[in-house]
């Protein structure tokens, strides 16, 4: 039975791997679980999974009073008590947590020698050569979580990375693909948040609009699969049927194609290099569907694809510059101060003029991220 360390539990990808979990109780168990701020989540979590008994949360006066609550379990806080659950003993960590907050840990799980299943795309975003390098150090494992990766680690599967040719990432196009950059110019919050294929948080749905979503998946193809920026290519596949291929040198292309289903791609990480049922999910039937349509990417059209292709190839603190300043910048157009196309121009702005660092340590990515992020809030204020 292999057990697991839940790093953010109460997202989509976290309840998700739950399910999966409770699917397959023979296989896995769930040792230790961090959730953020949502109390409620964690009361519903602990109903739900009675079996883990230690948590952490992000503050300290929610781990005393769920302590007072559940005084069997075991409940820690803050940075700290997040990395402390990376001490107990387990086969896998899935770490689900959302931003610059998810890097540290997955360093210290490939420290402890525990499989990194990642959906925390900023531990490569932002800290790609860290990793890389602890990967190297500890003879580590990574196994990647979100549906493109998966999909092209699964096309790589029983071929040589010699033979490749090019990794095409697949893209819906977002709530805006079929918009001009002029008709952009007014779009609305709640425009922007309404997806046409995926139910997602509200900063990947405006990630996806922008295109950023799949400019830092560029990126983290780049750390996963060791395959430089100029063969890697983003493509448009309307229905999100296809979530990646890979073409190879003799022209031959495969693909990955299945539900818009979360619990696939988890599962896959968990399993790997087995696979297991999935009687959550529904089958895809492509006679249903009838039609897959395709379209070229358009940098014109999504500048911060083409400015995450500039960023990969810097390399840096660019992943970090990028990271932190879209955070804000979708937070600020969420909260109606800046307009939707004005979160390219904050972006940008950071990438231009916050200063490079070309192999930068931990603590400087920290510093980036915090000066990042005071830089683009100033530029929302005025």
């Amino acid at each position: 039975m292999k057990k697991i360390i839940l790093l953010g539990a109460s997202g989509s990808i976290g309840m998700q791997t739950i399910d999966v979990v409770l699917g397959h109780p023979e296989e896995y168990e769930i040792v230790a679980m961090s959730i953020g701020r949502n109390m409620d989540a964690l009361e519903k979590i602990i109903q739900l999974y009675p079996k883990c008994r230690n948590y952490s949360v992000l503050q300290q006066e929610d781990a005393k009073v769920m302590q007072e609550i559940y005084p069997e379990l075991s409940f820690t806080c803050e940075d700290e008590g997040l990395l402390s659950l990376l001490d107990i003993q387990a086969d896998v960590v899935v770490n689900a947590l959302v931003g610059f907050a998810g890097l540290k840990p997955s360093l210290k799980t490939i420290e402890k020698g525990m499989v990194l299943a990642l959906a925390n795309k900023e531990s490569l975003v932002t800290g790609g050569p860290l990793v890389k390098a602890a990967l190297k150090k500890y003879n580590g494992t990574m196994l990647p979580i979100d549906s493109e990766h998966s999909a092209i680690f699964q096309c790589l599967q029983g071929n040589k990375h010699s033979e490749i040719k090019r990794l095409i990432v697949s893209a819906s196009g977002g709530s805006f693909r079929d918009k001009t950059r002029e008709e952009l110019v007014n779009v609305t919050v709640k425009d922007a948040l309404n997806h046409p294929n995926w139910s997602m948080g509200k900063r990947i749905t405006i990630d996806s609009a922008t295109m950023m979503n799949k400019g830092f998946e560029v990126i983290e193809a780049y750390y996963l699969f060791d395959v430089d920026f100029d063969h890697i290519d983003v493509i448009i596949n309307k229905e999100s049927i296809v979530h990646s291929l890979v073409e190879y040198v003799d022209h031959s292309v495969i693909a990955q194609l299945g539900t818009a289903d979360m619990r696939i791609p988890i599962q896959y990480a968990l399993s790997y290099p087995d696979r297991l049922s999935l009687k959550q999910s529904e089958p895809l039937d492509l006679v249903k569907v009838g039609m897959l349509h395709f379209q070229a990417m358009d940098f014109h059209r999504f500048p911060l694809l083409e400015l995450a292709y500039k960023a990969g190839r810097r390399g840096g603190n660019s992943g970090a510059i990028l990271n932190a300043a879209d955070e804000v910048a979708v937070q600020l157009f969420l909260e109606e101060k800046i307009s939707f196309l004005q979160i390219e121009e904050c972006i940008t702005k950071a990438y231009e003029q916050i200063q490079f660092i070309e192999n930068p340590t931990y603590e400087d990515l920290l510093a980036t991220d915090l000066q990042t992020r005071a830089f683009v809030s100033e530029l929302g204020g005025n």
